[in-house]
């Protein structure tokens, strides 16, 4: 009767290594994919709706911080950590279809807004820039507009309720956003853009928005 076959020593020493390391590995990974989820994350621009600011294809470092910090895999929110300002480019899932997409805080509660012919006014205000007029101007951002396709549909008069937030896309005539889907929970965004780090024929950068 033949003895049975031993691993090799090569065999041996793989499944000892394994058996020690690959726990320790799996922890790493963990804590790496929660901190992503809860801290910090990327995001990749699909579609022409928030040009000029964003470009098809652009790469986009996404502060998973700047509204709350939650429990990482899931939506509960752990600690609130700012409010969303008018002019920031956020992250949210579409009440629609639960699509994740990234537009612009046009406006927040308390806010009346008008939007005629793709131009945004707050409160009375227009946020046009003077010296351009497809430039909106915001307290910490400005955006930069398109509207090759024209302005899309108007807004009259709309004033944002508590908790609520109008998102809007830059390339106004080319935007599913909130004059379709209707407002967001304050609450649901998950997190704000902070720079482009990655651009289709320029390579990686810094682009802050």
């Amino acid at each position: 009767m033949n003895a049975p076959a031993t691993p090799s020593p090569d065999r041996s020493s793989v499944v000892r290594w394994l058996r020690s390391e690959l726990p320790q590995l799996l922890l790493m990974l963990l804590l790496f994919a929660a901190a992503r989820d809860s801290f910090a994350n990327h995001y990749y621009v699909p579609s022409g709706s928030m040009e000029h600011t964003l470009e098809i294809g652009d790469r986009v470092a996404v502060d998973m911080r700047a509204y709350g910090v939650r429990l990482p895999f899931t939506d509960v929110q752990l600690l609130a950590t700012g409010k969303p300002e008018r002019g920031d480019i956020a992250v949210f899932d579409s009440p629609e279809d639960g699509e994740r997409l990234i537009k612009r805080v046009a406006a927040v509660a308390g806010d009346e807004v008008e939007l005629v012919d793709g131009r945004l006014s707050i409160n009375g205000v227009p946020r046009e820039s003077i010296d351009d007029p497809d430039t909106e101007l915001f307290r910490n951002h400005r955006a930069t507009l398109n509207l090759v396709y024209g302005g899309g549909p108007d807004i009259h008069r709309l004033t944002i309720p508590a908790g609520q937030v109008l998102m809007l896309g830059d390339a106004r005539g080319n935007s599913h956003d909130g004059r379709f889907f209707g407002l967001v929970p304050a609450s649901e965004l998950y997190g704000r853009a902070v720079a482009v780090y990655y651009r289709r024929g320029e390579g990686l950068g810094w682009i802050g928005l």
